[in-house]
């Protein structure tokens, strides 16, 4: 009712901060001014995630007011999600679009590519935080060293390591290194992505954000890596310390956009409180399974009321097929040639001290649009 339609508009105002990237504007901005935190950051600056319309209240207060550098990479971490997600479908027929208005629409239908950008914006917030702890520039959090495990060591395959150790006498190891706080930062991507879907409400659109929110964030908990070191003399390995280790975060990306491939299509649940795949012979929900309530649309047309922006001039491959080529990317509406000539730099130098030198070189290059 009025909270969705609140959060929908909230998000549009939000987005349109990230896209045309005048979220820089803010940064100057004191965040002690901040009054109150306002909704699910799915794309957003780090002024509009404290707003000044009520009185600020909770831990998100003292977060606004004395803790600014965490806001801050809560908002480098959606940014990131975003740009993983337009990475992600470039060559599709919904490319992730820049334009704020049209992505905001398109966010308001419960679709499989919705479904993506909640988990791809929750694993952002996610690594970001988590990346910014290990690096020291958070002091509300650090490295992580966990107590040595025999128990554990069996979990150290090849494939894990990233230094291959020779064998080391009972397969001795200890925790050590600079692990990655994940869990630090999973409680703040839940903190801030789940605030305006609040916990408890039974719309099959909240219900269906919450879960996708935690499928972003278990995509990183799920490819958590064991990375180790070798110590001895000479290279002996007498001892080996090791961590765990975050995955990159295109690695997040790609295991995510299989999970779009695979994602569940569901219904609300006869008690009105959950949620069940519309497929019976469907297993039950894991919670990293990403979930949708409508089908897409195809993409095809531009429809300004669904945010769709079409294909036509897009940039195709004649000769490929499947996602990309143009018989797929142009719905079958056809193609056509063309050759661009531009300038470019070229032959470039590097002269002590310190300037690089280049010439301009005239390009020729073939492209194919959609018609």
């Amino acid at each position: 009712g009025k909270l969705r339609l609140y959060s929908r508009l909230l998000i549009f105002l939000l987005l349109m901060c990230l896209c045309f990237e005048v979220y820089t504007i803010y940064l100057y901005i004191p965040i002690s001014f901040c009054t109150r935190v306002d909704g699910n950051p799915l794309v957003m600056d780090p002024n509009s995630i404290c707003r000044r319309t009520r009185t600020l209240v909770g831990r998100h207060a003292d977060m606004c007011q004395s803790q600014p550098e965490i806001i801050q990479e809560v908002a480098k971490g959606a940014r990131l999600g975003m740009r993983e997600c337009q990475h992600q479908f470039h060559n599709r027929r919904w490319n992730c679009t820049s334009q704020s208005r049209n992505l905001a629409k398109i966010l308001q239908q419960d679709i499989r590519e919705t479904a993506f950008v909640y988990a791809i914006t929750g694993a952002g917030v996610l690594h970001a935080v988590t990346q910014a702890c290990s690096q020291g520039a958070l002091p509300q959090c650090s490295c992580v060293t966990l107590q040595s495990s025999s128990e554990t060591s069996h979990d150290s395959t090849a494939e894990e390591v990233l230094i291959q150790a020779s064998p080391v006498q009972d397969g001795r190891w200890e925790w050590g290194g600079c692990g990655d706080d994940v869990d630090f930062g999973y409680e703040k991507s839940r903190q801030f992505m789940d605030t305006r879907q609040r916990k408890g409400k039974s719309d099959i659109r909240t219900l269906i954000d919450l879960h996708n929110n935690e499928a972003g964030r278990q995509a990183i908990r799920i490819q958590m890596r064991t990375e180790c070191k070798c110590h001895g003399l000479s290279g002996s390995c007498t001892l080996r310390s090791c961590w765990r280790k975050m995955p990159l975060f295109r690695q997040v990306g790609d295991y995510l956009m299989q999970s779009f491939h695979k994602a569940v299509r569901v219904m609300g649940g006869n008690d009105g409180k959950s949620l069940v795949p519309i497929d019976p012979d469907t297993p039950p929900l894991d919670a990293n399974v990403l979930i949708y309530s409508a089908e897409s649309p195809d993409f095809c047309q531009a429809n300004q009321r669904t945010g769709t922006e079409g294909t036509q001039g897009r940039v195709c491959n004649s000769t490929e097929t499947g996602h990309g080529g143009c018989d797929s990317l142009c719905c079958g509406k056809g193609f056509a040639d063309y050759t661009l000539e531009y300038e470019e730099n070229c032959q470039c130098r590097f002269h002590w001290c310190c300037e690089v030198q280049c010439q301009r070189c005239s390009v020729r290059k073939d492209v194919s649009l959609c018609l």
